[in-house]
């Protein structure tokens, strides 16, 4: 047994994520987490283990997915809401024990998406010998079609993201070596960081939205964001990403703090301002759901699978739940879309912002 494991309270603090998904918050967490302690503090299990663990009671779920009849829907829901238990808890148990690896993340991507294709298959080509008809084989292409997608983009995105944040920090970077300036964060970091802080931004912006108008994604330079950044202690380079990169550029940044403080408030760069601006309504949603812990892309993958693999199955309704599960997936793909479209539109006004200042600096 193990005498370091703290709490459940401290327990829930390490290894679960500020913002989740609201079927993992809801439904998983309460059960997951707890468990995730015990497994921690009285067993020698790894979260590889754990990871394989979820792999086959996946391929469970698919077996009996296969033999269609509505007894074995069910069971095959309940095998495969399981199976996503002990998704969630590989890597709670890694942040928990320390024992995540680059390997186990890369084992957890792969064995998540076989699990995905294989139940897809294996469930509609259930109903469709049930059935006989021909539009399983189309939904059983829909649903591994979907989940490459989702994870194909998000790639894509999380790459433009980190590309547009790297040569704005290249543009700071070089500033600052010709002159004193201030150190550099991203909205977006500090607001993930403090989601309580998050709330009352998203607050004071949603009240502020018909009356301010859409101007350039500048520097934000107030007496509240400054102070803000100080507390998150967020110097040049500090990005949240899961990058190795982002992750030596953090340490470097660490290792800046104690010269930081001498120095300007940090500059926090808004990525999302034209976003923020056109939808007040939104800022006050999302503002509810971090209260929560709940993150706004309700339909996200983890959502789209229930919906195919637990709700569909659960209620007899494999077409239907599929249907609606792939549109709202596509829905709120496209928002996202959408969003980082605005998202490039700042990040050119503000490359252009700096490229105004070196001017006037250099006359």
């Amino acid at each position: 047994m193990r005498r370091d494991i703290p709490p459940l309270a401290e327990v829930r603090r390490i290894t679960e994520k500020k913002r989740d998904a609201w079927w993992t918050v809801l439904l998983v967490d309460p059960v997951a987490t707890p468990l995730v302690r015990l497994t921690a503090k009285y067993t020698r299990i790894t979260p590889n283990q754990i990871t394989w663990g979820a792999f086959l009671l996946g391929l469970v779920s698919a077996a009996f997915f296969a033999f269609g009849d509505w007894r074995w829907l069910i069971a095959g829901a309940f095998v495969y809401h399981l199976s996503f238990i002990l998704d969630c808890m590989d890597g709670k148990v890694a942040r928990l024990t320390g024992q995540g690896s680059v390997f186990g993340a890369w084992l957890d991507f792969v064995f998540d998406r076989i699990r995905v294709a294989v139940c897809g298959v294996a469930l509609m080509a259930g109903q469709y010998d049930r059935t006989g008809e021909t539009i399983y084989i189309w939904l059983a292409a829909a649903v591994v079609f979907l989940d490459t997608l989702r994870y194909i983009n998000g790639l894509e995105i999380f790459k433009i993201r980190h590309t547009m944040r790297k040569q704005i920090k290249a543009r700071v970077r070089a500033a600052r070596r010709a002159e004193n300036s201030a150190e550099l964060a991203f909205m977006e970091d500090l607001l993930r960081n403090n989601p309580e802080a998050d709330i009352e931004q998203d607050i004071r912006q949603a009240a502020t939205a018909t009356v301010t108008p859409v101007g350039t994604a500048e520097v934000a330079e107030s007496a509240e964001v400054a102070e803000f950044a100080e507390r998150e202690h967020a110097p040049a380079g500090a990005a949240a990403t899961a990058t190795a990169t982002e992750a030596a550029e953090v340490e470097a940044g660490d290792e800046a703090g104690a010269e930081a403080q001498n120095k300007a408030p940090a500059r926090v760069i808004d990525l999302h301002q034209e976003f923020r601006h056109r939808f007040p309504v939104y800022l006050r949603a999302r503002s509810f759901f971090l209260r929560h812990r709940i993150r706004t892309h309700l339909v996200s993958g983890i959502e789209f699978q229930m919906g195919v693999f637990i709700l569909g199955p659960l209620f007899d309704s494999v077409i239907k739940a599929t249907i609606v599960s792939g549109a709202l997936l596509l829905v709120f793909e496209l928002a996202i879309i959408y969003k980082l479209l605005l998202s490039t539109r700042d990040f050119t006004r503000t490359i252009d912002s700096f490229e105004r200042e070196e001017v006037a600096t250099a006359a």
